[in-house]
This record gives C-alpha cells, sequence and structure tokens, in this order.
C-alpha cells in the first residue's frame, strides 16, 4: 500500500480533475504548462522499459511463433510412427514395462494402441509423417522435429506451467516475459508478447503468460481468438470523444502518473502502468489494422482458409511482421488434444482444423522472407501413451492417456537445422533412448536462437538471481542449423 497522506500530493482525485477539466481543455492547459505539445507525452526510448535492448551476441531468429496444442497431441499418430506398436496392436503391454508405470497410468493402461493413420515419408530428408497432415508434411524439409521431450509431472497445470514459464509447480516468469525483458519491444505501437487464445479453454489463465516477479509490462496480452463477429481486444476503441480530445486525456493523466512515481522512486509497478496506458493509447490504431484481415489479398486469406485457426494463424503472421517478439497461438479449445478417448476422430477433427492454416503459414513466412529469422514452435505440454486406456472396445471410442517420457515437438526456421530428427525413445515409445530434452534445455536453446545467454539472463527478486531455466539447461547444438 502507498502512503495517500503524503503532502506533496494532489487533494483532488484524478477522475475529479479529468472530469473538471472539460474533455481535455484542462490538459492541453496543463500540457503548455510542462512544456509539452498536445500530441506528445510519449515517453523516450530512454525512459522506457520496452526499449529495444542489444542482446548478447547476434540472433539467428528475430521472434517466435508458438503453435501450441492444447492437451498434449499423441506423437505415435501424427509426428513418430512406431511399426512395433502396427505388429503389436492389440496385445497386452508387457508387464515388465507396465510395472515401470505410475500407478494410475498402470490402472488405466490396457492394450497396445497402433496408430490407426499410414505414415510416408516426405521431401529430400524423407521425414516421416502422418496423413493426418497432408499439408505440412509439403514442408518436411523444413522441420526440425524433436522425439525425445521429457516433462515432469503427467498433468496438464504443471506441463502448461513447465512448458510456459519453466517450473512445472510455481508461476514463474514465463518464456514471451523473459524475451521481452531481455530483447524489449520491436513494435512501439504494439505488445512485444501477444496470445490468442479462447477464453473458454479450461487452461486459458492468465498464469500461462504471467511475468510474475518481473515488471507487469513484460505480460503477454491476451487475446480471445473466439470472439468472431466481436471486437478481438474490448474498448480497443472510443466514439464519445475524438483521438485528439484522448490524446489530451491521456497526456495529463500520464504526467499526473509521472509526478505520483516520481515521489515512490523505486516501484515498477507504476512504470509499468505508465508505459501500459501509453502503449494502450497508440494499439488503437496500430491494434485496429494489424488484426483487419481484409488488408490481406484474397489469395493470402484463400492459403490459410476460413477456419478460426486460419485467421489465427494469418493474425499470427501480420502481428510477427509488425514487431511483436513472442505470439503463441493456442489450439484445442471444445476438444483440446487430451484425447482420453475418441482419439480417431477427433484427431482427426484437429488435424483438419490445424493443418492447412499451419502449412500456410509456413509457406506465408518462407515466401515473404521471414522463415529464416522466425521461429515456428509445434507441440503440446505432453504426449500420449502407446497403450490403449482400459474400457472402450470399439476403435472410434479408444484414446491414449498422458505421456511425458518422450513426445515429440518440431521447429521450423529460425536457425535450427531443417529435415532433420532429434532424439528417440524405444520401440514401444515408453522411454528415451537416446538425446533426452528437457524443457530447460529446449528454453535454453531458444534463448539461444535469440542472441540471449540464459545463465546471463537473470533478474533478481527475494534475495536472488532467477533466470527462466534456473540452475538447469544446455543448448541443443545438434538441431542448430
Amino acid at each position: 500500500m502507498f502512503n495517500n497522506q503524503s503532502p506533496n500530493q494532489l487533494t483532488v482525485t484524478r477522475r475529479e480533475l479529468l472530469h473538471q477539466s472539460g474533455c481535455g481543455i484542462g490538459a492541453l492547459a496543463m500540457a503548455s504548462l510542462i512544456g509539452q505539445t498536445s500530441n506528445a507525452g510519449t515517453p523516450t526510448s530512454a525512459q522506457s522499459p520496452l526499449a529495444a535492448s542489444e542482446p548478447h551476441f547476434v540472433p539467428k531468429a528475430k521472434r517466435i511463433i508458438h503453435l501450441f496444442m492444447n492437451g498434449g497431441p499423441s506423437q505415435f499418430d501424427t509426428f513418430y510412427p512406431k511399426s512395433e506398436l502396427t505388429r503389436l496392436n492389440g496385445k497386452p503391454l508387457p508387464d515388465s514395462v507396465k510395472n515401470q508405470l505410475q500407478q494410475t497410468q498402470r490402472k488405466r493402461a490396457a492394450n497396445i494402441f497402433g496408430s490407426p493413420f499410414k505414415f510416408k515419408k516426405h521431401g529430400e530428408s524423407g521425414l516421416e509423417v502422418s496423413e493426418l497432415f497432408p499439408n505440412v508434411a509439403r514442408h518436411a524439409d523444413e522441420l526440425c522435429v524433436i522425439h525425445s521431450m521429457q516433462g515432469e509431472i503427467a498433468n496438464h497445470s504443471p506441463g502448461l506451467l513447465l512448458t510456459n514459464c519453466g517450473h512445472s509447480t510455481l508461476a514463474r516468469p514465463s518464456i514471451g516475459a523473459w524475451l521481452l525483458y531481455g530483447l524489449g519491444n520491436e513494435s512501439g505501437e504494439l505488445p512485444g508478447y501477444v496470445v490468442l487464445c479462447p477464453k473458454g479453454l479450461p487452461t486459458a489463465q492468465s498464469r500461462n503468460w504471467t511475468s510474475s516477479f518481473l515488471p507487469g509490462i513484460f505480460q503477454g496480452t491476451h487475446i480471445d481468438i473466439d470472439s468472431a463477429g466481436k471486437e478481438l481486444i474490448p474498448n480497443l476503441t472510443r466514439s464519445d470523444v475524438s483521438t485528439q480530445q484522448q490524446r489530451n486525456q491521456v497526456d495529463l493523466t500520464q504526467f499526473l502518473n509521472r509526478r505520483h512515481r516520481d515521489q515512490r522512486p523505486g516501484d515498477e509497478r507504476l512504470e509499468s502502468r505508465i508505459h501500459s496506458m501509453e502503449l494502450a493509447f497508440r494499439m488503437q490504431t496500430a491494434g485496429t489494422d494489424a488484426f483487419d484481415l481484409e488488408q490481406e489479398p484474397a489469395h493470402i486469406r484463400e492459403l490459410y482458409g476460413k477456419s478460426t485457426q486460419g485467421r489465427n494463424m494469418l493474425i499470427a503472421r501480420r502481428l510477427a511482421e509488425r514487431g511483436v517478439r513472442y505470439v503463441q497461438c493456442y489450439h484445442g479449445g471444445g476438444q483440446p488434444w487430451d484425447n482420453h478417448g475418441a482419439l480417431v476422430p477427433r484427431i482427426k477433427k484437429l488435424t483438419k482444423e490445424s493443418d492447412q492454416p499451419i502449412a500456410a503459414l509456413l509457406t506465408d513466412l518462407k515466401q515473404r522472407g521471414m522463415l529464416d529469422d522466425t521461429l515456428v514452435i509445434w507441440g503440446g505440454e505432453m504426449g500420449r501413451t502407446p497403450t490403449v486406456q482400459a474400457g472402450p472396445k470399439d476403435v472410434n471410442k479408444m484414446g491414449r492417456d498422458h505421456h511425458i517420457d518422450g513426445y515429440t515437438i518440431w521447429l521450423a526456421g529460425g536457425g535450427v537445422k531443417p529435415g532433420t530428427t532429434y532424439g528417440a525413445t524405444d520401440d514401444l515409445g515408453m522411454v528415451i533412448t537416446e538425446n533426452k530434452v528437457t524443457m530447460h534445455d529446449l528454453h535454453a536453446t531458444i534463448l539461444h536462437l535469440m542472441g540471449l545467454d540464459h545463465e546471463q539472463l537473470t533478474y533478481r527478486y527475494s534475495g536472488r538471481d532467477f533466470r527462466l531455466t534456473d540452475v538447469h539447461g544446455k543448448i541443443l547444438k545438434g538441431i542448430l542449423a
């Protein structure tokens, strides 16, 4: 709490002063007194915590688009075929393997479940991709597929926190917040960290894009991607006052904010609010422009398709080319990739929704010359088991359980080695046998590609220096181009 009895503090509230100032007339007078013009008031880049900063070394990537498949997509049905599962389909999991499972998973696990989907080799690399992703498969030579991701806790909330924040139990600063803290914002009119996520998603919680103990200005800006026909960003525009009047009001309010801040040095929350207000005003123009897909040529809109996911991929590209450092696109709202049951019909639906838009994004980035310095990441917070869950006998009702010991993600562009696979699991896909990759390793590598040393990117809080990778993390040199 701040001391509101400071003798230097104004005795009227800001709301009252703005009301009495006649929608900006007072602001004009005040602006002349403090040496500002009516359309100024923007803090200089030297004052802003979002000012672009130099990386530790020359980066391979300038921006990241993270395609987050919420719920944990099945690696065995998408990007990691296992012939042994096909051969043993319907047979019991050997007791020697079953006994290694956690008790809950052991009770759920029934017979081995070979993928009902066909795989083919694609491109010069011969990368194997499921028939569920025919369009993405055409980009096989651009993909770097990691088959050996290692989680910590086989549950969604810890998996989401680990993936986004580097800690499975505490909401530490998210990776997007760390990137903004380390590099600043390239755009003066848009947030540097945007999350496209439906509010209806059970996991659509701000702790997954939090700034935590970092200043609040670094937190992700959440956009409800399911608000079709409505404002994507509520209250972005105003019709009751002119732009000039609003600019005047903001100038006066910011003058009072800075005076309030100067009387309370060292409070980063006040600094964050000042810059958030300025950014919000600037977004009234830039935000409506970035989200206006009618500006795109018809052939580009057709490339992405008319689905919600197609719209989101196109928005992600438009944000990325306007300087947004980190865009995260969640997919899987009413039916997430958490396919405990009805895996076959549900994964068909999910891949049909996402295949064309993801391929369009890769195509579009490449033809614009952006893929080389844009890191695209695809994956979820975990994978699925090689067994069917106990119960259903109908293949259309069967599903797979959670699995964290060797799940699959892929990366493209941004300095990763294209057309390659990294890591492996055993014949049944139960355990990692080659090049285990922890989330700390992945985060260290992502920061490295963005020109940041994960061991040097620290923030002192509560008496010690924190970092995204905590005391862990190694750079995956085997996936670097």
